[in-house]
């Protein structure tokens, strides 16, 4: 059975919530009651239709762009499953340990990611030990040299 986009759309936002570690009631509460929780229940199961301005409203609660409620067709489906090993987990709450150029192209070389894959939990992200040679070489350093700075701030736990 092929799965309506009111679907689509509601499991991306059930995705995002959990992600973001909240049951309905606490969306209902953390949004003042803005987002009752039978009603984004009702939206996660394709039940209801949510609106333009509705869906933009939801993008801000959860600080997500509104593109990430949109589903991905068949071409588009990205898993993480297949992430090589070698990867290195990095904590997105550490990250203002880092100061400087270096800082900014890392955050946001590390945003994009997060977009890429819809993920949102904000807590760690795993990359991939060649996205972490391409960032060292972004800021003219070696591998070795970017990884123990990473490594000496904290921020990183190899896998």
């Amino acid at each position: 059975m092929t799965a309506t986009y009111n679907e689509l759309v509601g499991a991306r936002v059930r995705s995002i919530r959990r992600q973001r570690g909240l049951s309905l009631q606490d969306v209902q509460r953390l949004s003042n009651g803005e987002f009752k929780a039978a009603v984004v229940g009702a939206y996660e199961r394709g039940e209801r239709s949510l609106s333009l301005p509705r869906l933009q409203r939801l993008s801000q609660f959860f600080q997500v762009p509104i593109s990430q409620f949109m589903p991905q067709d068949e071409a588009g489906t990205r898993t993480m499953e297949a992430l090589p090993s070698g990867g290195v987990t990095i904590d997105l709450n550490r990250l203002e340990r880092l100061s400087g150029t270096e800082s900014v192209i890392f955050n946001r070389f590390l945003r994009s990611i997060q977009m890429m894959r819809r993920d949102f939990n904000g807590k760690v992200l795993t990359i991939r030990r060649d996205d972490l040679r391409l960032l060292a070489l972004l800021i003219d350093q070696s591998e070795e040299a970017f990884s123990e700075r990473l490594r000496e701030a904290g921020l990183t736990a190899e896998m």
